[in-house]
């Protein structure tokens, strides 16, 4: 016998949409099970029954932007911290890109729920991504999200001469983080002092700690890419809306 689920867990498994935003659409009683209407929180249900939403429930996650913003130093990704600032602060008129494509007006209520979906500390810049959308959130950061990200690494070699070609080795696969193998990484040298990292995971400062290990320091690091979305010609401190017709 197939275990009974919380009805709005069974909702994210489908990718119809967060479990916060489940428990939104049952509670206005948007959500129907075989048919008939459940708006109880918290109710269960098996895992053949069929869950359809009501169009009200569509138009408002159409109408959810997702915006792309070229983080600057010094920058917190997501609750203000110690003083800093929040990346979303810069999510206003004057900061959006004047090259940005999208026909989509900005409004202040985009902020509401306006939430990072993945990290990027304070000492690095580049590609983050902030979205009212559940699903883009789950695709980033799920567990089992398969969404590689690039970035570029401006290193320096802590020890005499250079990074043997075993420790660059290492770095693609073989090092342990917090009692745990690391996931597979593609790295590799673009210039003489700059690495590529393509990573499947992001372990807190993960990229540093990485270097740490085989007597690298970082001096810069820029996320360039996430899944098949670039960072481009976006400028330093300036967003754009992710365009209808991209997808991670």
């Amino acid at each position: 016998m197939t275990e009974p689920l919380r009805l709005s867990k069974r909702m994210s498994e489908l990718g119809l949409c967060s479990r916060r935003e489940a428990d939104e659409w049952i509670a206005r009683g948007w959500v129907r099970v075989d048919g008939k209407v459940v708006s109880e929180l918290g109710s269960k249900v098996l895992p053949s029954q069929r869950i359809t939403v009501e169009r009200q429930a569509a138009a408002e996650q159409s109408k959810r932007v997702t915006v792309l913003i070229n983080k600057p130093v010094g920058y917190v990704s997501g609750q203000a911290e110690d003083g800093y600032t929040p990346a979303v602060a810069l999510i206003k008129a004057e900061n959006r890109w004047a090259e940005d494509p999208s026909p989509e007006n900005f409004h202040p209520t985009q902020l509401r729920s306006l939430v990072p979906a993945g990290r990027l500390d304070i000492d690095s810049v580049g590609l983050l991504v902030l979205t009212q959308d559940g699903r883009i959130a789950k695709q980033l950061i799920g567990q089992d999200t398969s969404i590689d990200k690039e970035y570029l690494v401006r290193v320096q070699y802590t020890k005499p001469g250079k990074l043997p070609d075993a420790d660059l080795k290492k770095l693609n696969h073989g090092l342990w983080m917090d009692g745990k193998p690391l996931l597979p990484a593609k790295v590799r040298w673009q210039n003489d002092d700059q690495l590529s990292f393509t990573l499947k995971e992001g372990k807190k400062r993960q990229i540093r700690r990485m270097c740490d290990m085989v007597g690298l320091k970082v001096v810069g690091l820029k996320r360039v890419r996430i899944g098949r979305v670039k960072l481009g010609d976006l400028p330093v401190g300036q967003w754009r809306y992710l365009g209808a017709d991209e997808a991670f």
